[in-house]
């Protein structure tokens, strides 16, 4: 494992006590950074601070409410200042064609994966602006950039993910502040659990590498996607399709 000199860098991981976002921050603490976990499962939050160690703190928060994340916002900065934010927080939500899908589940897809996305960045970002510092990765998917049949949900608001991206990319451009996003093919992670075996198998068919993706594999490029090495990379979507997604 490359180490990735993050060094006196604090980072805030929503989502994660589990999953990708567990991973990153995993890899994050063995290259030198402290890190803030935001997840809503508070008994996944206590078996990953034992596993963590020191380095870690936990919060308890919905990135889908304002006022929560605020709150998230200033009980992390009595940790240290924030330099680096992922968004990994987000939900599958139900597998169904759209013109049956359930109205309710969209909103909850569109108020996690959407709404928190924002909400986060909205909180993190004016700290980050007052330093002239900071890395922020969104996690989007590759279901934003070609959508997956019967998740049009979840298609939608990796779409709406890369978008705000870009967006702020492109407004943080002259600060040293670099906002991307990674737009993963189908990972080994909990989060299937939402879906049917059926739906599984046919995301993986599509993976030309023929297998899902490891979240080792994730962590090892968000990790430098954090770094201050990224210096210039501002605003971009980095595939880890395994072939899938060429663009």
């Amino acid at each position: 494992m490359n180490k990735i000199d993050l060094n006196q860098q604090h980072a805030v991981v929503t989502g994660g006590a589990q999953g990708l976002g567990f991973a990153m921050a995993k890899r994050f603490i063995a290259s030198g950074a402290t890190v803030t976990l935001w997840d809503l499962d508070e008994e996944r939050l206590t078996s990953a601070k034992a596993e963590l160690g020191q380095a870690a703190t936990t919060i308890s928060v919905d990135v889908s409410d304002w006022d929560a994340v605020n709150a998230a916002r200033i009980e992390t900065e009595g940790f240290g200042d924030i330099s680096i934010l992922v968004n990994s927080a987000g939900i599958a939500g139900a597998a169904a064609p759209l013109d049956v899908y359930d109205i309710e589940m969209w909103k909850k897809v569109m108020d996690i994966n959407v709404n928190g996305t924002f909400y986060v960045n909205r909180a993190i970002v004016p700290g980050m602006k007052t330093r002239n510092y900071g890395r922020i990765v969104n996690i989007a998917s590759v279901a934003g950039k070609e959508g997956n049949p019967n998740a049009a949900a979840y298609s939608a608001s990796k779409a709406a993910v890369i978008g705000i991206t870009k967006s702020l990319g492109k407004e943080l451009a002259e600060y040293d502040i670099a906002v991307n996003c990674i737009s993963p093919a189908t990972a080994q992670t909990r989060i299937l659990e939402q879906l049917t075996a059926e739906h599984i198998e046919y995301m993986r068919s599509r993976i030309p590498r023929g297998r899902l993706l490891e979240v080792d594999e994730a962590a090892a490029m968000v990790a430098w996607l954090v770094s201050k090495e990224n210096s210039f990379t501002t605003a971009a979507t980095f595939d880890l399709s395994g072939g899938r997604t060429t663009y």
